[in-house]
């Protein structure tokens, strides 16, 4: 039987970004150069991405609200801020699913800031799979050469599950315990496994010119 949830996105960029040395969400998207910056950053991309597949787009920041907030509400995206980001990734996972269930959305498009934006086919791709995957399919992850990613998708069952597990947790280990109710949707889209935390990577990604 078909399902017709309703979406929210989630970006999660509490992070400290330490390896990187700057802000990854700040990261200019297309990569850019110092003498010709792209017009948009990580953040921005990623928000436009989800504003087309969802109803809203709540932003997890920490400390760095200040610096993301501007743009969070320049493209149309609430933000929820997490006052301990050093609990980890997975508190603010918690933060903006909250955010989903009290404005009133049962499904989540949930995203990490540090990596291009996902190409719109491959996120409607998993929505049309959710919506179209038996009750039992509780989230549905992409994979790319084996490797699995984001953003993915996490029905009401899913998010339930990660609100009632600690702070402490992470996604992954809480998704492992409830294989059975997990899809894996294979994509031809190299950025939902590709994580930019150095200097390094970004030049690589710089150097491939997308």
């Amino acid at each position: 039987m078909a399902r017709s949830p309703s979406f929210a996105g989630v970006i999660l960029a509490a992070g400290e970004s330490s390896r990187m040395g700057r802000d990854k969400a700040l990261l200019s998207w297309p990569p850019g150069t110092d003498e010709k910056p792209a017009g948009e950053t990580f953040l921005s991309a990623a928000i436009q991405l989800l504003t087309r597949t969802t109803d809203f787009v709540v932003l997890v920041a920490g400390r760095n609200v200040p610096s993301l907030s501007p743009i969070a509400y320049a493209n149309g995206a609430s933000v929820a801020i997490n006052p301990e980001p050093g609990r980890g990734q997975f508190s603010s996972l918690q933060i903006g699913l909250r955010e989903v269930l009290n404005r009133g959305r049962d499904a989540a498009l949930i995203t990490l800031v540090d990596r291009p934006p996902a190409a719109v086919s491959t996120v409607r791709a998993l929505r049309e799979s959710f919506e179209c995957a038996p009750l039992s399919i509780w989230a549905v992850i992409p994979q790319f050469s084996g490797k699995h990613g984001h953003p993915y998708v996490a029905g009401r069952e899913m998010i339930e599950r990660f609100l009632r597990a600690p702070a402490t947790s992470n996604a992954r280990e809480i998704e492992h315990a409830v294989l059975e109710h997990i899809q894996y949707l294979s994509v031809d889209d190299p950025f939902i496994a590709m994580n930019i935390n150095t200097p390094e990577d970004y030049a690589a990604l710089r150097m491939n010119r997308y």
